[in-house]
């Protein structure tokens, strides 16, 4: 069932019922969740409206953070990852379709990293409103995203390994834990020689870094990264398991 369709059928129950329809179709509610994480047949784009909306809001919404930006150099740098994810999505559009669940927190992920290019992520003004809201020492933007990095790319992962290399289901939610922590890493190593040789002066290497005077930063983006990951596998095996006992 693609994901439009889920909303709108749940939506017209609890309207029609109130909450006890709705209380009905929550005990079939991880049926309907797998139903819609099963990847899509080979439907050309131009009929799938939901991925035409995701890339229609996209492309607008990267256009006018690099419009906006003020500072392009950073943009550019930090949204060099963001467009090898994109040459990656399209190149095998046709080869290994994701279900829209999938493609729905890709782009929630791509959304929340180009929003993070657009300042220097110990600038955005999100963090910084998280950061006087709660009191917090930092502003932890940047810990927002690679926990988001864990949390809405795994499933992805795990459908690449289920559905494309059909490896076995035990490894198919471990193997999404273990290249998210490996992605973190090398993720990690990347920043730093960037900040290395394009930044040559302490500042401009420490502001791109976006370190904030933590020295453990780099450990803790991982560790977001992995805790994330291990919530979404953890979440979709239960539910993969609660309804397989249901169907």
């Amino acid at each position: 069932m693609p994901l439009p369709i889920f909303l709108i059928y749940y939506a017209s129950i609890f309207l029609k019922r109130g909450y006890e329809g709705a209380g009905e179709l929550y005990l079939h509610f991880p049926q309907l969740i797998m139903l819609s994480a099963i990847p899509d047949e080979m439907t050309p784009f131009a009929r799938k409206p939901l991925h035409i909306c995701y890339a229609m809001v996209f492309g607008l919404f990267w256009v006018y953070t690099g419009l906006t930006t003020p500072d392009l150099t950073n943009w550019l740098l930090e949204n060099t990852l963001t467009l090898s994810l994109i040459i990656c999505l399209v190149a095998f559009y046709n080869i290994l379709r994701f279900s829209d669940i999938a493609y729905t927190l890709v782009f929630l992920f791509l959304l929340l990293h180009v929003y993070g290019s657009q300042y220097q992520y110990a600038e955005n003004p999100f963090g910084e409103w998280l950061k006087e809201t709660l009191h917090l020492k930092r502003n932890h933007y940047d810990r927002l995203v690679h926990f988001g990095f864990g949390l809405l790319l795994a499933y992805p992962m795990h459908e690449v390994f289920a559905y494309g290399l059909r490896v076995k289901r035990p490894y198919s939610y471990l193997l999404p834990v273990e290249i998210t922590l490996s992605l973190s890493a090398l993720y990690e190593l990347v920043e730093w020689l960037v900040a290395e040789i394009v930044f040559k002066e302490d500042e401009q290497a420490m502001a791109y870094l976006g370190t904030q005077g933590d020295i453990w930063d780099a450990q803790k983006d991982m560790a977001l990264a992995l805790v994330g990951a291990l919530i979404a596998m953890a979440l979709a095996y239960l539910l993969r398991k609660r309804s397989s006992r249901t169907s």
